[in-house]
């Protein structure tokens, strides 16, 4: 496989047409037609799909060019190294679940990144992107967090990917609210309590395989009529503290971050389902520093936040 014909494949992807592709590269239209369609044969596969409208990547396509981008940044990273004569960057990417006790040993990592050069990658989604994302080498790290009920499903996912599994922690989901909520009045808390206010949850499904709706059937109580889903963590935590008709199940969340945004966590004493967060990578990858920094972190946050 030709090194130019992956670069050539990747603009075109971007300029979304052979015209204007070639003029980014200063490339004949014709040679870079030719080379498209060399690639693909080299290959065995179809990148392009061509139509008036222009290049179209197909799936395969936009795994290859996934693939392809990675690389060419790897040898970029090789070239500057040794002709600048400098230090390589060091790398660090983990993909993970929105939890604060992650988050905060992020945080705490973050202080002993050291004066070297490096790229730090920290990305908060599902448990389907998480596993894409490492499986794909965009992150080097994974946490993947499901029931527990879903523990034979994922391990054997796990073996049959390639993948290492370490359990990272076990814990029942709580729930987060305005102090001021007329829920954290009550002695004990019920499902059926939770009626009469309004959850904020996770914009995306914490389980990959099942369709969405059977997913959604399991993971939110039957019941709550008004939800707001989102995606991005802080603005859950602005919601919870502006309005005390709100609530929202989350794995256990440090009380600086509690007493920063005026909540607290109350159990439900309905809710018996366990769930795991099960640290991830590719067999025959070999931790780093960086990496290992942000294990002893993560391990020391869940000793303090998870019971």
């Amino acid at each position: 496989m030709n090194i130019l014909h992956m670069k050539y494949a990747v603009e075109v992807a971007k300029a979304g047409s052979i015209n204007r592709a070639s003029e980014a590269l200063l490339v004949a239209q014709p040679n870079l037609s030719r080379s498209i369609k060399e690639l693909e044969a080299d290959l065995g596969v179809t990148i392009f799909d061509r139509s008036a409208k222009g290049m179209v990547l197909t799936e395969e396509g936009e795994r290859f060019v996934g693939y392809a981008k990675k690389i060419l940044a790897q040898i970029d990273e090789v070239e500057t190294m040794y002709k600048a004569g400098g230090p390589a960057k060091r790398q660090f990417s983990v993909c993970v679940p929105r939890a604060s006790y992650i988050a905060d040993a992020f945080a705490r990592f973050s202080g002993g990144i050291g004066e070297e050069p490096a790229e730090i990658f920290y990305k908060e989604t599902n448990s389907k992107s998480v596993l894409d994302s490492v499986l794909h080498s965009e992150s080097r790290l994974g946490i993947i967090r499901y029931a527990e009920n879903y523990d034979k499903y994922f391990k054997a996912v796990f073996e049959e990917k390639g993948l290492n599994f370490e359990l990272v922690a076990e814990f029942r989901y709580v729930l987060a609210m305005h102090k001021g909520s007329p829920l954290n009045k009550k002695r004990e808390i019920h499902y059926p309590d939770l009626r009469a206010y309004i959850e904020i949850a996770h914009a995306d499904p914490f389980v990959p395989t099942p369709a969405l709706s059977e997913v959604k059937k399991e993971e939110l109580p039957d019941g709550i009529s008004r939800r707001i889903f989102v995606f991005e963590r802080a603005s859950q935590f602005e919601i919870l503290s502006e309005n005390p008709d709100t609530f929202m199940w989350v794995s256990p969340v440090p009380d600086e971050l509690l007493e920063r945004y005026g909540l607290v966590q109350r159990e439900c004493q309905d809710n018996r389902k366990c769930y795991k967060d099960v640290l991830i990578y590719r067999k025959g990858y070999h931790l780093t520093e960086l990496d290992s920094l942000f294990v002893t972190e993560l391990c020391s946050s869940k000793r303090r936040y998870i019971q």
